[in-house]
């Protein structure tokens, strides 16, 4: 059965990607990018990405949600295809990309998570 097999990553809206990405490296010694991201290497195949975003952002949805997880998953159109029969909201949309494949549901709270497939080798 399709299924979550781990938290890709976590995603935060930032006023100041910048800025905060400096605070995280300064005071918590988290090696941020300067764009404001780090991936973490905890196996061969196993990851969580932490990163910033613009406050302003539409990628997390509405604008009231502060932060987006991200679930890595082992096979996202089985587990799209059994959410929709179980009328959870799928966004329509999906993303192939080198990384992997993504698609977005919505909780009963209104938060966009977002599932990830990753790319052969990730």
């Amino acid at each position: 059965m399709a299924k979550v097999t781990g938290i890709g990553g976590v995603f935060l809206r930032a006023r100041n990607p910048v800025r905060l990405a400096g605070w995280y490296r300064e005071h918590l010694g988290v090696p941020m990018s300067d764009h404001g991201a780090v991936t973490f290497h905890w196996s061969a195949e196993e990851t969580t990405t932490f990163a910033l975003f613009a406050h302003d952002t539409e990628y997390f949805g509405e604008p009231g949600q502060r932060a987006m997880l991200n679930f890595r998953v082992d096979d996202l159109d089985a587990l799209l295809t059994r959410l929709r029969a179980r009328n959870v909201e799928v966004l329509p949309q999906t993303e192939d990309s080198e990384y992997g494949k993504f698609g977005w549901v919505v909780d009963p709270e209104g938060n966009r998570v977002e599932l990830w497939e990753p790319a052969p080798g990730m």
